[in-house]
């Protein structure tokens, strides 16, 4: 069965491509910032990503409509309701994160992914690593929440 990946392919050619099918391939300061290898590391990470909340969603769907809710207990009805709202709204949140995932690899095309949308620095690979739809840098990010917090406290 082809992957995301696959069929989109990491956009990549050449003797680099080679190299980026290493799996221990992980992005280092000491070579160009977002330079294709890093480009194409962060694309595969962020499509695996988005392939598996799409993965999971579709179970979730699958067993809804396997399970329908025919308990005849009220209190077992009820708290059936109650689990399955929360996986919904789980759900709900992760197809938001696919969204955010999706925008991440449009920058990625248009060549802005890495760089913070405030400042226009170089978002630290760290920062990345752990969470790849990040789209400000750490300063900027707390910038933003010290002034969210600010404005709800008005």
């Amino acid at each position: 069965m082809a992957t995301a990946i696959d069929r989109i392919g990491n956009g990549n050619s050449g003797p680099a491509a080679a190299n980026d099918a290493d799996e221990g391939y992980r992005p280092g300061a000491d070579e160009p910032f977002m330079n294709p290898r890093q480009q194409a590391y962060f694309r595969r990470k962020l499509l695996a990503w988005k392939e598996a909340l799409l993965r999971e969603s579709l179970g979730t769907l699958s067993q809804l409509q396997i399970d329908s809710l025919r308990e005849a207990d009220l209190t077992d009805r009820a708290s059936s309701e109650t689990d399955w709202s929360i996986e919904l709204r789980t759900r709900d949140r992760q197809r938001k994160l696919v969204s955010k995932i999706d925008a991440a690899l449009r920058r990625i095309e248009e060549g802005e992914y890495g760089y913070c949308e405030v400042t226009g620095e170089p978002i630290s690979l760290g920062r990345l690593e752990a969470r790849p739809i990040a789209t400000m840098t750490v300063e900027a990010q707390e910038r933003h929440e010290r002034n969210e917090k600010v404005s709800r406290d008005d």
